[in-house]
């Protein structure tokens, strides 16, 4: 069965866009640890956004940049309509943020990326 069919994706989905970032990471590593091939690649790089936010919270801005950097890295390769979102988008949005933090920014000064369904 596909990610996108999981009610527990939705779930992890709501979290994310939520801002509940730790509970986010929880709840996709649940569906990660049960998914294989590119699906997993994609999971992967959601999760590791979401702990990003998890440390932009505490102000480890060192491990903000490090995650922000391997998540947009395991989204690089997303189109429209994987997992049934639109990645390129959150990957964008994560990808400025972590443009702010290398520049030595205020990544607040970008928007925070939301999980979007791809119509």
């Amino acid at each position: 069965m596909s990610v996108h069919f999981d009610l527990r994706f939705h779930h992890a989905v709501d979290l994310f866009n939520r801002r509940a970032w730790y509970e986010a990471h929880d709840a996709f590593e649940e569906i990660w640890h049960e998914t294989a091939g590119t699906d997993r690649r994609l999971l992967q790089g959601i999760l590791q956004i979401a702990v990003a936010h998890v440390h932009l919270e505490r102000d480890n801005l060192r491990g903000a940049t490090i995650l922000l950097g391997e998540g947009v890295g395991r989204l690089s390769s997303a189109k429209p309509g994987d997992l049934g979102l639109d990645l390129p988008s959150v990957r964008d949005q994560a990808r400025l943020r972590l443009e702010a933090l290398q520049w030595q920014t205020d990544p607040g000064a970008h928007p925070v990326p939301e999980l979007r369904y791809h119509s």
